[in-house]
Parts: structure tokens; sequence; C-alpha cells
């Protein structure tokens, strides 16, 4: 299954693209984020990364689904 990842902020600049192609298969929010960090090991630097699933948030535990909306959130800050 072809999964695309939503890039922004801080994840972009490490991955070099807005968006980012994978054709392996994970059944869950862990495994895809196990193997972006093998492949891009600076992104385990960023604490607060979140992976948001079809517009929420996702827990490690959440299976993906062929045509999920796939984002990695980087941390914010702001006043």
């Amino acid at each position: 299954m072809d999964q695309h990842i939503l890039l922004f902020g801080a994840t972009k600049d490490i991955i070099g693209s807005s968006i980012y192609s994978i054709n392996d298969s994970f059944k869950t929010v862990g495994e895809l984020r196990e193997h972006l960090y093998k492949q891009f090991p600076s992104l385990e630097k960023l604490n607060s990364l979140m992976i948001a699933v079809n517009m929420n948030y996702a827990e490690d535990l959440l299976e993906l689904k062929a045509g999920d909306e796939i984002a990695l959130i980087p941390p914010v800050s702001g006043g």
C-alpha cells in the first residue's frame, strides 16, 4: 500500500520535502514511527513529534488503513 505523509516545519526540513511517499505497508502508527526514525534519525530528536491520522493526533497502537491521511506534526511553540 502506498502511503503519503504530509510534512511541516522541522520535519519538512529534515526529510527535504513537504510529502514523503513510501511503498511499505505498516499496520500501526508505531510501526510507521519506527520506520521513519530509522530512515531519518534526526526526527527522533524532536521531543514532542506527533503523528496525525485523518486530522486527529494518533497513538502508536492505532491501526493504519488504505487511504488514511497521515501527517507529521513537529513541536510547536508560541506565545
